[in-house]
């Protein structure tokens, strides 16, 4: 008898043991098929969701971009921030809205847009695009001190190698308006060195001229340590 239960096919024992665990079986099953439905329809929605506000965005942006019936963009992107959050249209609506009103002169405005950025989209590649609009509002505000600390930390933090030279010619600018050139021409340099063919380069380059001229001791180059391959010196003989 045992060596007969040991000869039953492995597909007779299987289908033994789901006559005998069917409910759990059938249960089981159930289960993952609605929470395949459940995914299905968040991820189709999601995609409805970033289709619509993406269009809602080029409807603002390409008017804008046109220059006809402008009206109040900056309002109208920060409408399809609203409308759609949590959104890569509604992330780039954000920073539009604060570009355009950094354009219009309306700093406080613009820093709230920026600031507000950085609250929503904490994990964001562009959060260091929103970073540097707001060291530029305070810049732009005649708050130097804390425009400096803000690009400083900035590019301490490296969240973007994209804006890193913007960061660092615009705090170089802010240190030669606090009176430390050798801060600003060390990054006046930089910028240059690190960027030879792009316009942000020429401008650092030309704005490290302007810097030696204004202070003749950055361009006295800086003397070589002294060398130690001098031959020791021999003991007199007695």
């Amino acid at each position: 008898m045992e060596s007969e239960a040991v000869q039953i096919p492995l597909w007779q024992q299987a289908w033994a043991w789901f006559e005998t665990n069917k409910k759990q079986v059938l249960w089981g099953a159930g289960a993952v098929v609605v929470v395949g439905l459940i995914v299905s329809v968040v991820l189709y929605r999601r995609d409805e969701a970033e289709v619509a506000s993406s269009e809602a965005l080029s409807n603002v942006a390409i008017p804008g971009a046109a220059g006809a019936n402008r009206g109040d963009i900056a309002n109208s992107f920060i409408k399809v921030a609203t409308m759609y959050p949590n959104s890569r249209a509604g992330a780039r609506a954000l920073l539009l809205a604060g570009g355009s009103l950094f354009t219009e002169g309306k700093y406080p405005e613009a820093m709230l847009q920026f600031e507000r950025f950085t609250k929503e989209y904490t994990s964001s590649p562009f959060r260091g695009e929103a970073l540097l609009g707001i060291a530029a509002c305070l810049n732009a505000q005649g708050k130097t001190p804390e425009a400096a600390a803000a690009y400083k930390d900035l590019i301490d933090r490296r969240l973007s190698e994209y804006v890193l030279p913007q960061a660092r010619f615009a705090l170089g600018c802010c240190y030669e308006a606090q009176n430390k050139p050798e801060l600003a021409r060390n990054l006046f340099e930089e910028v240059e060195r690190n960027n030879p063919s792009s316009s942000l380069g020429s401008e650092a380059g030309m704005r490290l001229e302007e810097l030696k001229l204004k202070y003749p001791n950055l361009a006295i180059p800086i003397a070589p340590p002294p060398t130690t391959n001098a031959a020791p010196l021999q003991p007199q003989k007695r």
